[in-house]
């Protein structure tokens, strides 16, 4: 049979060493912590741009779902720039139907109906478009009014930024 002896010198050592461990793990920690507190508080959040279609009372809310034929359908286009930087643009207004083929990068096969003027706005500054009208000829289950915002650098190069739309039933 095995028998075995309490040091209480060894037990002594082997607490301290912990201690001693538990301490470093704490220090570390605190350090750790506060280099993503100092990261947070010194790194700017990246800039956006808030791109929006209004109805025709200015508010972003009971947008048109139905028209008839050659009804004006109005509405109104806001740039929000929050880029911490100046952010130039134009807003292109198109139409669509059934052949258009819509996704967050861009559009396929809609007619432009008109083009905003360039347009350079601060940081913090709104822009709201004139009220726009659209109206349709021809009746229809899926026509859309397509809103598509693009980024203009150096004054000739459009970037592609972003798209709204707005689909409709159209009545004859």
């Amino acid at each position: 049979m095995y028998r075995i002896e309490k040091n209480p010198e060894h037990s002594l050592t082997n607490r301290k060493q912990f201690e001693k461990i538990v301490i470093t793990s704490l220090i570390i920690g605190i350090i750790i912590v506060t280099g993503f507190i100092i990261y947070y508080l010194l790194t700017p959040e990246p800039g956006f741009v808030v791109f929006g279609l209004l109805n025709s009372e200015g508010k972003a809310e009971n947008y048109p779902t139905e028209a008839n034929v050659a009804e004006n359908i109005s509405f109104y286009v806001s740039v929000e720039n929050y880029l911490n930087r100046d952010f130039t643009f134009k807003v292109e207004i198109l139409k669509g139907d059934n052949n258009t083929i819509l996704s967050s990068s861009g559009y396929e096969s809609a007619a432009s109906y008109f083009n905003t003027t360039q347009t350079t706005k601060q940081h913090g500054e709104i822009w709201i478009s004139e009220k726009l009208n659209v109206s349709f000829l021809n009746p229809g289950s899926n026509q859309i009014i397509i809103a598509v915002l693009w980024g203009i650098i150096d004054n000739s190069t459009e970037n592609f930024y972003n798209i709204l739309w707005l689909r409709l039933n159209i009545i004859p």
